[in-house]
Formats: structure tokens, C-alpha cells, sequence
């Protein structure tokens, strides 16, 4: 039987992809894809510096690569290849529907920090409740600086209207943990996407939500 962990705090603020829907698997396709039809390699040492971050964030680390291009061409390639048919479908992240049922009816105030765009945010949620659970939604489009930088988390804490050491964040990879802990919360990491080796940082470390409910 599963160990039940209990978390008490004033607001949860909850990283998306690989957190509360998995998406990971449809990413790596299609930055794979834009690296293989540019002739050039891909792994997963490459693949790695994409996660948890702004795509053009990471784009821009790479783009020397791809002579002629710039990086908003190369971000709207792949976002085209991302939204393709083909594209793998996402799902929910077990327990993620669950326990955003359990914090709405609670009243537990609650928000989203993505480095993703918010048309593709609002969409994900509909996998675990819909965006409307959410009080506050900080996507890619509202930072001038993403993950692991703190300024999404510390913009949903002021939005929320709480301190960020009243406030748990849940998150996947290590550049959301940083940005999390830099902010000043407290966070909880999934083994989603990366090993809990990767995720040392943050204060609990399982493997998808369904351990866990709120005091």
C-alpha cells in the first residue's frame, strides 16, 4: 500500500507539463523531429535541456546549429509539429484530477506557473478539471525571464496574495524546482520525467500525486 503523505499550506501552485498532464513524451517527439529534419542529432542528453523550461529559452542555446534560422522560426516549427496529427496524445498525470477536485472544493487558492503558451495551457487543463479551477495562470507569454529563474512563481504568490513560504509548489524538473526554491516555497517533485536523483532539491520527491492529500 502507497505511504499517504499530508500537506498543509494557504495556496498550491502547480507546474503543468509533467505535472499535471504528461506531455513529455509529445515534446521529445517534436523537438526531435526539428533537429532530424534539420540533419542534425538528437539524444537525450539534448532533449534534457529542453525540460521545464521556455522552449525559446532553450531554442536560443542551440540555434547556432541551425544556420539561416532564427529562434522564433525554429519555436514555431516545432510548435507546428507539436499540434500535428501525429502527435502522441497527452494524459493526465495520476492523482492530478483528484487532488485539484479535493483543493477547489476546499477553497485552497490555486495557480498555474508554465513555461509554456497559454493556449496551450488552457488546453492541457482540460485533461484534469479545466483552467478555470485556477485562480491565477502565469504562462511563458508573462515573464521576461523563465525557469529556473523565480519570477513566474513569485508573480502567482503576489497574484494569490500570499507569501511564498505559505505556499507549496509542485513541479518535475530541476530548472522548476530551482525557480520554486529561489521564490521561497516549499515544492514537491515528480518523478515524471526526470530521476529522483535529479530532483534532490525539493522537499518531497514521489512518483505522480496520488499519495498525496491536504490537512
Amino acid at each position: 500500500m502507497t505511504d499517504l503523505h499530508h500537506l498543509r499550506a494557504k495556496a498550491a501552485l502547480f507546474d503543468l507539463d509533467g505535472t499535471l498532464v504528461a506531455t513529455e513524451h509529445r515534446s521529445r517527439a517534436a523537438w526531435t523531429r526539428l533537429f532530424t529534419t534539420h540533419g542534425l542529432p538528437c539524444d537525450d542528453a539534448l532533449l534534457a535541456t529542453f525540460v521545464g523550461r521556455r522552449g525559446q529559452e532553450a531554442l536560443a542555446d542551440h540555434v547556432h546549429r541551425f544556420p539561416g534560422h532564427t529562434v522564433d522560426e525554429l519555436f514555431e516549427e516545432a510548435c507546428g509539429y507539436l499540434m500535428g496529427p501525429d502527435s502522441p496524445p497527452p494524459f493526465a498525470v495520476p492523482g492530478a484530477a483528484e487532488l485539484l477536485a479535493d483543493l477547489t472544493r476546499r477553497g485552497v487558492p490555486l495557480a498555474v506557473v508554465t513555461s509554456g503558451l497559454r493556449a496551450h495551457a488552457q488546453a492541457m487543463l482540460e485533461h484534469v478539471g479545466g483552467a478555470e479551477q485556477f485562480q491565477v495562470l502565469v504562462t511563458a507569454e508573462d515573464v521576461s525571464a523563465g525557469k529556473p529563474d523565480p519570477q513566474g512563481y513569485l508573480a502567482a504568490c503576489a497574484a494569490l496574495g500570499i507569501d511564498p513560504a505559505d505556499g507549496i509548489a509542485f513541479e518535475d524538473a530541476p530548472a522548476g524546482i530551482r525557480a520554486a526554491k529561489t521564490a521561497g516555497l516549499r515544492c514537491v517533485a515528480l518523478t515524471t520525467t526526470h530521476s529522483a536523483d535529479d530532483l534532490a532539491h525539493a522537499d518531497l520527491v514521489l512518483a505522480d500525486l496520488t499519495p498525496l492529500r491536504w490537512a
